[in-house]
């Protein structure tokens, strides 16, 4: 006999997630489905149908990435296929959101060397990390658009993507990392 807890778990985690849900119901479904993952309970192409339909709206992406790519788990090192073609398939709104966590993590990993912060420093370069290795399997046509305005709001001061650093009042040196933050996408691994 199933256990029934276990049961309507499943049947709720499973349940198709539609395109609206809150940016906290998102981060909440995304930490429940990585630890079921991490425990082996739920295969890589399952996580990747529902992460699939989770990135699906803005806020659903946004939560899911904010649990993902700051949390200690192996998702986002590791990235599974199934996962890749799914966040791939989400287009645009997946380019964008990494593409800002990229430039606001390595601005940020610089504000917490500058503060003495080695703990938050780590933490915003793992995410980096895992930003500029996410974007670079993506679709490079729409990675290069949303990178190419990034350098543009960066180094030029130029651009739709100046009101987003502005936003966050990134200085002249914070500006800089994100430029090279940037241009690292491009270089090849190690």
């Amino acid at each position: 006999m199933t256990d029934p807890v276990a049961r309507d778990t499943v049947a709720r985690d499973s349940a198709p997630v539609g395109n609206v849900v809150s940016f906290a119901a998102a981060m909440e479904r995304t930490a429940e489905w990585l630890a079921a993952w991490e425990a082996g309970e739920v295969s890589d192409e399952v996580l990747a149908d529902r992460v699939g339909a989770l990135v699906a709206s803005r806020d659903g992406a946004r939560g899911f990435f904010v649990v993902a790519l700051t949390g200690e788990g192996p998702l986002m090192d590791r990235l599974p296929e199934p996962l890749v073609l799914q966040l791939r398939a989400a287009g645009e709104g997946v380019v964008d959101l990494t593409a800002r966590n990229l430039a606001m993590s390595s601005a940020m990993a610089l504000a917490h060397g500058r503060a003495g912060d080695a703990e938050r420093q780590a933490g915003s370069e793992r995410v980096l990390a895992r930003s500029r290795d996410l974007l670079r399997l993506l679709e490079p046509a729409p990675v290069k658009r949303y990178l190419e305005a990034l350098l543009m709001a960066a180094r030029d001061c130029d651009g739709e993507e100046v009101a987003f650093l502005d936003r966050w009042g990134y200085d002249d040196g914070q500006r800089a990392a994100i430029v090279a933050a940037v241009e690292s996408v491009a270089q090849k691994r190690r």
